[in-house]
């Protein structure tokens, strides 16, 4: 996944056929004030679904591109193989090399996510301008003006866990030039055409077996379908974890580092929430078996760029929060084609493969630390007219408004309507004087495959399929290996597998599923009942079972119930621009395995 310190390994692009001009990025300029800096929002898709004639065209540029021959170079396929597999590869957004190449991003993947994302964002706004300018003439301008403006929409998952219903739809109907018409939902999934077979999908990849991209697939069968209730299901169970991680990292992480990713701890080793915490879910509750949830094919989804660049947004707001913090250096343990294992890597270095001209000068996390440089932003992160002090107060209030927890806080429905924010988001978190959590290292050299584990605080259901959506279920930490199966060294030479302990670090909230059981939330009440009720279960992305003893017994996964203390200012329990105050996680206790 591009977010992810795991992505280092497996953002790997394969080798060029032939020396070709480099793709230029600069993002979707149109709309933009070059003496304000106003820029056009990138809008969350349950309000961009009833924006009109933007919404149209959207829909019919993502259709262009989709049906573009997958080997014309910068075709949704080649753009999507960037990510992973194929690891052949000749789209024009590769630098011109004479010699393989393949993308060098910092570990923690933050950063090159937002070319990737820009250029995927650029193709749709090329096609939106060429389809607008063919509307009739009563509505050209109307269509006109709305692909001038165009910019891709978001996933707040966070606000709204389950999946936009549109993107589960096999059809979908839009105005277009010839008037009102229901095509192929573009954004339903992505059928190859053909299957790419070895080497570019290996046949012992179950995943690379199916014609189209699946969600949480039927069946093994080549044309199993997705099943998105089950997606939902399990998606709105998770729904109370990713809000209350969302707002808690926030408003409460102020360096980059334990922000961005799972290789850090925070200063005393048990801060294991991040971005890329929160981003594993989406992909693996989404994907479960299918190809959101395998890396190198995940960016094949459509669905894939709504979550990414809702990652992208995130980003976006808790730099203008914390604006003189920045990614730092970092050794990239595995190594990338161009970077040998252990190179440290750094603000400066290439985000190979996105070029800013077309002689090839590869972006770095400098030059695309601010959204301006490719003419977006989001709503929460208005920067005009003000300094970094305003900004970061007027986002304060926005994210207090959207996240925290207040009898007046509101969600967005499809529609754009407000609606109340879920009952199940109690107040009394709000006003919780102390938080609690269960973390999770897991050591990736000592698994063999990808997982869920599954946390309760109480006897979970016996089917395993029913475990990530079971009404007791407190949350369903996914857990990404951090390899890429079946690359030969003549491919990547610099990558290897690593002879030391590979840690990623998980977290999910426990306070929510605490506080209907009990509203004295001290150690000495809280540590006992956990010893007596807290257990989990693990199972692989296809719902088979994975012996949780085995998984301890071996070192692979060592849990921890952490908890710390919060103090809400006035200013905070009222929903203004201040943040509460966090005290240091402690640990409240270490325990092998809650198995009954």
């Amino acid at each position: 996944m591009l977010l992810q310190r795991l992505s280092i390994c497996i953002l790997i692009l394969g080798t060029l056929e032939f020396t070709i001009a480099s793709y230029a990025i600069k993002g979707c300029q149109g709309g933009v004030n070059s003496t304000t800096g106003q820029r056009p929002f990138r809008q969350e898709f349950s309000s961009f679904q009833a924006s009109g004639a933007a919404f149209d065209l959207y829909i019919q540029a993502l259709q262009q591109l989709i049906q573009k021959n997958q080997l014309e170079q910068l075709s949704f396929y080649q753009v999507a193989g960037i990510h992973g597999y194929p690891l052949k590869h000749t789209a024009t957004c590769i630098q011109s090399l004479t010699t393989p190449s393949y993308p060098n991003i910092p570990w923690d993947g933050v950063t090159g996510a937002e070319p990737y994302v820009a250029l995927y964002e650029q193709l749709l706004w090329e096609n939106s301008q060429s389809i607008a300018s063919t509307y009739p003439t009563y509505n050209r301008a109307t269509y006109q003006a709305a692909a001038e403006t165009f910019r891709m929409p978001y996933w707040d998952w966070s606000l709204n866990p389950q999946m936009p219903s549109l993107v589960n739809s096999p059809t979908i109907t839009i105005t277009t030039p010839n008037g009102s018409h229901t095509i192929t939902n573009p954004l339903y999934n992505y059928t190859f055409n053909p299957l790419p077979g070895p080497p570019y999908f290996p046949l012992d990849d179950g995943i690379s077996q199916f014609l189209s991209t699946v969600r949480y697939p039927s069946s093994s069968s080549p044309n199993a379908t997705s099943q998105s209730w089950l997606v939902n299901q399990q998606l709105e169970a998770n729904g109370q974890a990713l809000h209350d991680l969302t707002y808690q990292l926030l408003a409460s992480q102020p360096h980059y580092g334990p922000f961005s990713n799972t290789a850090f701890t925070g200063k005393n080793g048990t801060t294991y929430n991040s971005l890329e915490n929160m981003h594993n879910f989406i992909h693996a509750l989404v994907g479960n078996g299918g190809h959101m949830s395998y890396i190198p094919y995940s960016s094949f989804d459509p669905v894939f760029w709504l979550h990414h660049t809702n990652v992208d947004r995130i980003t976006a707001i808790w730099q203008a929060l914390y604006p003189s913090s920045f990614t730092v250096p970092q050794p990239n343990q595995y190594g990338t084609y161009t970077n040998q294992p252990g190179e440290i890597e750094n603000a400066d270095t290439p985000l190979t493969p996105f070029s800013s001209n077309v002689n090839g000068t590869l972006y770095t996390s400098n030059t695309v630390r601010h959204t301006k440089s490719f003419g977006y932003t989001y709503p929460e992160v208005v920067d005009w007219g003000v300094n970094a002090t305003q900004l970061s107060a007027n986002v304060r209030r926005t994210i207090n408004a959207l996240y925290d927890y207040s009898d007046d806080v509101t969600s967005r429905s499809e529609s754009g309507v407000t609606l109340a924010k879920r009952s199940r988001r109690s107040v009394s978190i709000k006003t919780a004087d102390r938080e609690w959590a269960i973390n999770v290292r897991t050591d990736t050299t000592r698994l063999t495959t990808a997982l869920f584990i599954h946390f309760y605080l109480s006897l979970p259901p016996p089917d395993p399929a029913a475990w990530s959506s079971s009404p007791t279920l407190v949350a369903s930490l996914p857990i990404f290996l951090r390899t890429l199966p079946h690359v030969p060294p003549s491919i990547s030479p610099h990558t290897s597998a690593s002879a030391h302990p590979d840690y990623t670090r998980g977290t999910i909230p426990l306070t929510h599923a605490l506080l209907p059981r009990t509203t004295d939330l001290s150690p000495t009440n809280v540590i006992p009942f956990l010893h007596h009720h807290l257990q989990w279960r693990a199972r692989r992305f296809d719902d088979s079972v994975v012996d949780a003893a085995e998984l301890v017994a071996t070192g692979a996964v060592v849990v921890q119930v952490v908890s710390r203390v919060v103090e809400r200012s006035r200013k905070a329990r009222s929903g203004g621009d201040d943040f509460p105050s966090y005290g240091e996680w402690s640990v409240g206790f270490e325990k092998a395995l809650w198995v009954l």
